[in-house]
């Protein structure tokens, strides 16, 4: 089950909170990027950022010279993952709503520095991002990795939000002769487009091939 703080119990629409871990995992499982939001210099920033998860573990990483990270390191952050599943037109525009499913991240993530454990965070940050990847692509230098930061989230302070279904209208309204339903949103993978200065005879590997 999901841990329960002050931070992370729902004040409003209780009945969407998500209880079980495995809804966390499935909500960061299916993402893509994640919004950072730390402190710099006194005033809040929200950094758009790759990441991975590993068990009960996120990964984030950047430039050393990130302030965002600089920022993060042992500091109080909150992580969100957020998924729009349609669009939900009601009847009156006040009901009008969202589909999504949400996860909210607190705690203070904590720099890698061992060699081992930052290449097991960029394995999950790429295998996040195209799984199979990590096996297939040339792995990090010395020097790349050492201009590289990694820090490491614990997922223990979490909660989960999710909406789904048909608008919920005042009884009044549902007299009213105005369509209602949900405009569904998906996201769908295209076909890769090769690099331009990619040699013939290099096809697209299998993991990357199949997810068209």
């Amino acid at each position: 089950m999901l841990s329960t703080t002050p931070r992370t119990r729902l004040g409003r629409e209780k009945q969407r909170a998500g209880t079980d871990r495995q809804d966390l995992y499935d909500v960061l499982d299916t993402g893509l990027f994640c919004h950072l939001g730390v402190v710099v210099d006194g005033c809040p920033m929200v950094v758009p950022t790759g990441y991975g998860r590993a068990g009960d573990t996120l990964y984030l990483h950047g430039s050393t010279g990130a302030r965002s990270l600089r920022a993060a390191a042992g500091a109080e952050v909150c992580v969100t993952v957020t998924h729009v599943d349609g669009i939900v037109l009601a009847r009156s525009v006040f009901h009008h709503s969202v589909n999504y499913r949400s996860a909210i991240i607190y705690g203070r993530p904590e720099p890698l520095t061992g060699e081992e454990e930052r290449l097991e965070g960029l394995r999950a940050l790429t295998e996040q991002l195209a799984p199979g990847q990590w096996d297939y692509a040339r792995r990090p230098s010395p020097k790349e990795l050492a201009a590289t930061a990694v820090l490491a989230l614990s997922l223990e302070e979490a909660s989960v939000k999710i909406r789904r279904g048909p608008p919920q209208d005042d009884e009044a309204d549902y007299e009213l002769p105005v369509w209602a339903g949900v405009l569904p949103l998906r996201t769908a993978w295209g076909a890769p487009v090769p690099d331009p200065v990619l040699p013939e005879g290099i096809d697209v590997p299998v993991h990357i091939s199949g997810r068209e």
